[in-house]
C-alpha cells in the first residue's frame, strides 16, 4: 500500500510550525521522525490531507539543564538521547529506556518528542515521562503553555494538546541524592512493542527509608501508567523490608482496561507487569542502596 496523496509542508520555525497547525486544521499532521507516522500512512491506517515536517527545525533539538531539570528538544533524535553523557547523568532512566526503543535504525531517525506525542502505551518513553512526572512544553499561535505528565495521556495515541499546538520540548526533572534507576520489558523479539513492562526509580533517604519512588506501566492500558498507589504504600518503609515482589503485586492488583489480544490475555499481561516491576523495584533498590 501507498498513503493517500498529501500536500508537504517545511516549516522554518517551531513558530511557523505551529502557525500552519492552526491554519490547516485536523487536516493537517506534524511529521517529525516519521517512525510511526510513515507506516501508519502507508497502510491506510491514518490518511492526512496535509504533512507538517519538523524535522529540519533546529530550535527544536538538543540537551540541557535548566534550573534542576533537564530539557530535551522535542525533535531531539532517540539515537542523540541514548548517546548523550548529560541524560546519563541527569536522568538515567531515560537513558536507560532509549536502548528498548525498537532498533538502532529507528533510533537515527525518530524523536523524543515524536514518541511522546504519538502516546503509544506500549512505548517506553511516554512512560518514563510519566513516571518522573516530566513537563511538556507546547507552542501554539496564542503562545507557549506547560502540561504535567499526569494531565497529557488521555487515550489511545491521543493527548491533551490541542490540533494547532505543537510539542516544543519535554522538561524531565532530575533526581539528586540516593537514587537507583531500571527498566525491564517482555517483548517477543529485541525491538518489538513490549507485552508489559515497567519502569522505576528510588531514592532512598540517610536511614535506608524510601524517601520518594516512582513506577510507570508500559503496556497495561490505553494510556502509560502510573502505580501511585503501590509508590504511597511502599514510601517511608525501610528499604530493606520491601519486598520487590509485592510492589510487583501492589503495581498491577486492580487494573482495569489491561488489553488482550494475540499476544496475550489481560490476565498474563498483569502476570509479566507484576514480574517487570519486582525485576526493575530490585535493579533500582540495589542501585541505590549502594548510594
Amino acid at each position: 500500500m501507498k498513503p493517500a496523496a498529501f500536500d508537504y509542508h517545511a516549516p522554518a520555525s517551531a513558530t511557523e510550525a505551529a502557525e500552519l497547525l492552526a491554519e490547516l486544521g485536523d487536516e493537517a499532521k506534524v511529521l517529525a521522525g516519521g517512525q510511526s507516522l510513515i507506516p501508519m500512512l502507508a497502510l491506510r491506517l491514518a490518511v492526512f490531507e496535509h504533512l507538517v515536517d519538523i524535522g529540519r527545525i533546529g530550535e527544536m533539538k538538543g540537551i540541557e539543564r535548566r534550573d534542576g531539570h533537564l530539557r530535551v528538544g522535542a525533535g531531539t533524535t532517540e539515537a542523540a538521547v541514548g548517546a548523550s553523557a548529560e541524560v546519563a547523568a541527569a536522568v538515567p532512566l531515560l537513558a536507560r529506556a532509549t536502548p528498548y526503543v525498537g532498533h538502532v535504525q529507528i533510533r537515527n531517525r525518530g524523536t523524543l518528542g515524536g514518541s511522546i506525542a504519538h502516546a503509544d502505551p506500549a512505548a517506553e518513553y511516554p512512560a518514563v515521562a510519566l513516571a518522573l512526572d516530566a513537563t511538556m512544553e507546547v507552542l501554539s499561535p496564542r503562545g507557549r503553555r506547560e502540561i504535567a505528565a499526569a494531565d497529557y495521556f488521555d487515550g489511545l495515541w491521543s493527548t491533551t494538546m490541542s490540533a494547532d499546538e505543537l510539542l516544543t520540548g519535554v522538561s524531565f526533572p532530575m533526581w539528586d541524592g540516593r537514587s537507583g534507576f531500571a527498566i525491564e520489558e517482555l517483548s517477543r523479539r529485541h525491538g518489538d512493542f513490549a507485552v508489559a513492562g515497567a519502569t522505576v526509580g528510588v531514592e532512598l533517604d540517610a536511614d535506608d527509608r524510601i524517601r520518594r519512588c516512582a513506577i510507570g506501566l508500559i503496556g497495561m492500558g490505553s494510556t502509560p501508567r502510573r502505580a501511585g498507589g503501590a509508590e504511597s504504600e511502599v514510601a517511608g518503609r525501610p528499604i530493606g523490608e520491601v519486598d520487590p515482589q509485592e510492589v510487583g503485586r501492589l503495581a498491577t492488583s486492580g487494573l482495569d482496561g489491561v488489553p488482550e489480544d494475540l499476544h496475550g490475555s489481560a490476565a498474563y499481561r498483569r502476570r509479566v507487569g507484576a514480574e517487570m516491576v519486582a525485576r526493575a523495584w530490585a535493579a533500582a533498590s540495589e542501585e541505590a542502596r549502594g548510594g
